[in-house]
């Protein structure tokens, strides 16, 4: 094991927690971030809203009732025979109850219900869309924090090593073994380093800082990450496969097709007769001062059609606007799943890739630390110069930067794939969360007929 804190061998794992016990997971982050990111909350909450839209386009089946009522003050003045005049204030008032049901409306109603519901399938699709990325960024987020704590923990011990190297080659002048050459040569390298640290400290202030963006809580001790080749598939023309047919943005661009194809026959239903059934009932009242009260009482029953005629154009515009975003549909669909396959075939390159790295650069390293100990040895000798030890050393930081690098790549590309695949969630990574289901929130408000608060109790 490296002084940097990078595993070498079949394990993939980058940095090394100080305290095991109390450190956080992968899947232990993934989790937290599944149930607090903000940006999956925010989607979660659309989904909520699209939900809607079904009791929305359910209401056109249910009778539409609205009451009445009116009152107020009438001042009247009449002109009788002999130029008598004769006046009076009337109170009247009406109150009534009208009941309309909607018995054909060229198919809308139904049209508009089953536009409604491949719009949820398509928003849980999104949903879905959107878990994956969020997962894969908690992904990154966590290996980056790794990675960066690891390069600093690298540079920390070769700045010590080239102050110690620099002690060394200053003793040597004293003794008049080197000359003053040697001793800036050791100041550069030593500069260079410690500016090197610095960087590396801001880009791990930096990583922390967007962990605690995604994950919802500052990272102090994380564990070694691994891969996720267990959830791979076979072959790449697997993965294609399983991106083509499971990705869900594809599902959701499938459904999206299925909403601008009845939203065709949503267009047509406004060039079909229009059939109604209206009851109502009413009494009104009025209030003479001579006459006294009388009034009115009334019940109807009134069925009624109408057919359009000529429109203006309206409907038939609204028709062909509807088969052409169709079409757009159909071809996004195309679009989306080659972009899919593109995304599944360059995941999988990336991972197989990611393995060669790491193996390079285990054997670099291993390279690298064996060539510095055979240089610090002749060094001593006389055999090398100081210029020698620093240069190999700096090869050796920058192999380890390299391990770090390709380990975290590593990481990152395994769940790539399985998020190219469609797989990236709750239930194929078992993380110990509830997962979230967003058909629970529909069934509660699907045949709901009345009532202002959500199912939430906002």
């Amino acid at each position: 094991m490296l002084r940097s804190g990078i595993c070498l061998g079949v394990t993939i794992c980058i940095g090394i927690a100080a305290n095991g016990a109390w450190a956080e997971s992968l899947p232990e982050a993934l989790a937290k971030a599944y149930q607090s990111n903000p940006q999956l909350n925010a989607e979660r909450a659309r989904q909520r809203a699209t939900d809607e839209n079904v009791p929305q386009a359910l209401a056109g089946y249910r009778p539409q009732i609205v009451a009445g009522l009116g009152a107020g003050l009438q001042a009247v003045r009449d002109l009788l025979p002999g130029n008598t005049v004769q006046s009076a204030t009337l109170k009247p008032w009406t109150i009534g109850l009208t009941v309309t049901q909607t018995l054909f409306n060229g198919f809308k109603t139904a049209n508009s219900v089953r536009v409604a519901e491949l719009q949820v399938q398509a928003g849980r699709e999104a949903l879905r869309n959107v878990g994956q990325g969020v997962l894969l960024d908690a992904v990154t987020v966590y290996t980056n924090v790794l990675a960066n704590q690891s390069l600093v923990e690298a540079q920390r011990a070769n700045v010590a090593f080239l102050q110690e190297t620099l002690g060394i080659v200053q003793k040597r002048l004293n003794a008049g073994e080197v000359t003053p050459t040697d001793t800036a040569q050791a100041e550069a390298r030593l500069s260079r380093g410690r500016a090197d640290l610095n960087a590396a400290e801001v880009s791990l202030a930096v990583s922390q800082a967007t962990y605690t963006q995604v994950i919802g809580n500052s990272p102090s001790q994380l564990r070694p990450a691994e891969t996720v080749d267990r959830y791979l598939p076979r072959s790449r023309d697997e993965a294609t496969q399983f991106a083509f047919r499971q990705h869900p943005a594809v599902m959701a661009a499938s459904f999206d097709v299925d909403v601008a194809s009845t939203t065709i026959r949503v267009a047509e239903s406004s060039l079909l007769p229009t059939i109604t059934l209206q009851g109502s009932v009413s009494r009104s009242r009025d209030s003479d001062p001579t006459l006294g009260s009388f009034g009115t009482d009334q019940a109807s029953i009134l069925g009624q059609m109408n057919a359009p005629i000529y429109d203006g154009g309206t409907g038939a515009s609204q028709t062909r606007q509807a088969k052409e975003l169709a079409a757009q549909s159909r071809l996004v669909l195309d679009l989306v799943r080659s972009q899919a396959r593109t995304a599944a075939v360059g995941a999988w390159v990336a991972n197989e890739g990611a393995k060669t790295a790491v193996a390079a650069s285990e054997s670099e390293v291993r390279a690298a630390t064996v060539a510095l100990q055979g240089v610090q040895r002749e060094a001593q000798g006389g055999q090398r110069t100081t210029l020698d030890v620093l240069n190999s050393q700096q090869d050796l930081i920058l192999a380890k930067a390299r391990l770090i690098g390709a380990q975290r790549e590593r990481v990152i590309a395994s769940y790539a794939v399985v998020s190219a695949i469609g797989r990236l969630d709750v239930k194929t990574l078992a993380l110990n969360t509830p997962d979230y289901l967003p058909e629970l929130h529909y069934h509660q408000v699907r045949d709901a007929w009345h009532g202002l608060r959500t199912p939430s109790g906002q």
